[in-house]
């Protein structure tokens, strides 16, 4: 894709994450975390890569076009899902990461805030003040979630979180797990919040796509801390689908698989949603 974008001169991005609307009765939020490029200039400031090196590793951490699978999931959809987009980058700062010493991928530099690059260069100084941007980008995005499955679980009696993501075909040096399976699709779940029905509907809508396996090479799902382990009510899958089966890696174009994943995808909302 080999583009950064952000808006010099504008020191923040307002719209930085969007809530869109479903069916009232629907269940389903598709989260969308990872999608985007977009870095505020007033973030892209403290990033050490210049332009060309950010361009670089913004290809190969963004899971690109899953923004527009789940829209086009949605608009096929029976009963239209809900959607939570993060409109900025991950390297802004990563929403679905735990904000404190449990989260794993401290060890690589990649808390809340990417401190390395995918490649374990740095990408931050070291003695960055992370709290700001915590402050800015972290807490409203996660308060606007918890509400957001607040808002399922009122109006339907349940939220069912389907986390859409693209990995990388082959292993990046981040990776702490990388060295089992690369299956087409992986499916990430959590031991309270993926109930053994919900893989199994997933299982079954992603069949026809050359494989599908389980919390290898990423496990877990997303759910907000309010919910996390309290809430079962709260469902959750991690839906993480191979880059060469639907674009050219790093950063470039999808391909005729991408119509392949609306289909599967909106199969497993029509299933999970009704």
């Amino acid at each position: 894709m080999n583009d950064i974008r952000h808006s010099p001169g504008v020191p923040d991005t307002p719209d930085s994450f969007a809530f869109l609307p479903g069916a009232v009765h629907s269940p389903v939020i598709l989260h969308v975390p990872h999608s985007s490029r977009e870095i505020p200039a007033s973030v892209r400031a403290g990033i050490l890569l210049d332009d060309a090196e950010l361009a670089g590793e913004l290809d190969h951490i963004t899971d690109a076009y899953t923004a527009e699978l789940a829209s086009a999931a949605a608009e096929a959809a029976g009963l239209r899902p809900w959607r939570f987009v993060n409109r900025l980058s991950r390297l802004v700062v990563d929403p679905e990461r735990f904000p404190d010493e449990r989260e794993e991928m401290l060890a690589a530099g990649m808390g809340v805030v990417y401190t390395r690059t995918s490649h374990r260069a740095p990408l931050r100084a070291a003695d960055t003040d992370q709290r700001p941007l915590i402050d800015r980008w972290f807490h409203p995005y996660a308060r606007a979630m918890t509400a957001a499955v607040a808002d399922r679980l009122a109006a339907t009696g349940r939220a069912v979180i389907i986390d859409v993501h693209s990995y990388p075909t082959a292993r990046l040096p981040y990776e702490l797990h990388g060295d089992g399976p690369r299956p087409p699709i992986c499916l990430g779940t959590d031991s309270f919040h993926t109930p053994p029905e919900l893989v199994t509907l997933a299982e079954k809508a992603f069949a026809g796509l050359g494989g599908v396996g389980i919390d290898s090479p990423f496990s877990g799902a997303y759910v907000p801390l309010r919910h996390y382990e309290r809430e079962p009510g709260v469902a959750a899958l991690m839906v993480e689908i191979r880059r060469d089966t639907y674009m050219k890696e790093p950063g470039g174009p999808a391909g005729p698989g991408f119509a392949r994943l609306v289909t599967a995808l909106t199969a497993l909302v029509d299933a999970v949603g009704g």
